[in-house]
């Protein structure tokens, strides 16, 4: 069966390991050697040595699940993102630290987060009282997205600690998979409302921490850090589709992602927005569709969300409508999406628990 446009884009989502150097303490403190399981999941473990090394979204995921195997935690994600921070962030967090108040580090790490890590949806979502930064991951079929989130999350949280101080305190912590079985790790950590099976993976809290004033900093420091920032971006441009997903996994939750609503976002109007978008080869339907089936994906293999629910979120008016799309996008039904990649995963378990 032929296989449309939206599931063929080609892989090119890659961060830097910097959010990911906290992987061999963990290791280490669950009591396994991090050098023989990071080789056993193909990789050099000497790429933890430079933070500004890269791999791939698929590569990472592969390597959170490889260690949750091993080590048989099911929330080893979540204690990898605890170690995360402004500092796993290079270049991009030392600009978030260098503004002059928190709405505009938090804007500042949404604009630029591509730097770090490209394929990822980071947004900050500001409605009345009420804040949210949000994380994503923009590319279908990418492994251990629950794992990433989770971490993600943590790391988040930590960035809000870090500009707010330690009485900052976030109102509810939203996961887009299933309740794992075992909440108290994220009790412990974010101590504070837990959701899941959400529409998306988001840190809420109130807006008025975004007026809270952060220290001041040397003029001439935070203009040196914005001129390293636009030449990275001059030798990395992001084309306009791409900014476009960044912001649009975060509409779709919110239902906002009718074109001249992602118009308004980015200073537009329709017109203008629809020309910009036929000009780099795409059209606001397919960055939607690319959209949809990403999430979807993720729905489907991590959150326990029944198909009408997963549906509704996707913005159809019935299950049947989301049953036709997803099986042009993916050759098959979800209900059998969902059932094969249940299969996949209890193999691996099963390859990696069975006596040698």
């Amino acid at each position: 069966m032929r296989r449309p446009a939206v599931t063929s884009v080609k892989v090119r989502s890659v961060l830097r390991i910097g959010t990911m150097r906290g992987v061999p303490s963990v290791l280490r403190e669950l009591g396994k050697n991090p050098a023989k399981l990071i080789s056993e999941a193909g990789l050099d473990p000497k790429i933890f040595d430079d933070p500004d090394n890269r791999l791939s979204l698929h590569t990472r995921g592969a390597l959170i699940l490889h260690c949750v195997q091993v080590t048989g935690c099911p929330h080893f994600g979540l204690l990898v993102g605890q170690r995360a921070g402004l500092d796993s962030l290079g270049l991009v967090g030392l600009l978030v630290k260098h503004s002059p108040d928190v709405n505009t580090a938090l804007r500042r790490l949404a604009r630029d987060f591509h730097l770090h890590a490209n394929g990822v949806a980071v947004d900050l979502k500001v409605e009345g009282g009420r804040a949210a930064f949000t994380y994503g991951i923009c590319e279908p079929g990418v492994p251990g997205v629950d794992q990433t989130c989770d971490g993600a999350l943590a790391a988040i949280l930590n960035v809000m600690h870090e500009l707010c101080g330690p009485d900052f305190k976030p109102t509810e912590a939203w996961f887009a998979h299933a309740r794992p079985e075992d909440v108290d790790p994220y009790r412990k950590f974010f101590q504070v409302d837990l959701r899941f099976d959400a529409e998306i993976n988001a840190l809420f809290f109130s807006s008025t921490w975004l007026t809270r004033r952060l220290p001041a900093t040397e003029p001439e420091v935070t203009r040196l850090l914005q001129d390293k920032i636009e030449a990275l971006e001059q030798q990395n441009p992001r084309e306009f589709p791409d900014q476009v997903q960044s912001v649009m996994r975060t509409a779709l939750a919110f239902d906002r992602v009718r074109a001249d609503q992602l118009a308004a976002m980015f200073s537009m109007n329709v017109r203008t927005y629809h020309r910009h978008l036929t000009i780099h080869g795409t059209s606001h339907q397919e960055l939607l569709n690319r959209t949809r089936f990403a999430v979807a994906c993720q729905l489907l293999e991590g959150s326990s969300r029944n198909l009408a629910a997963t549906a509704d979120l996707l913005g159809y008016a019935e299950p049947r409508s989301f049953n036709r799309a997803f099986r042009r996008w993916s050759g098959m039904t979800p209900a059998r999406w969902r059932k094969e990649r249940a299969s996949t995963a209890n193999v691996r378990f099963k390859a990696v628990d069975s006596p040698r």
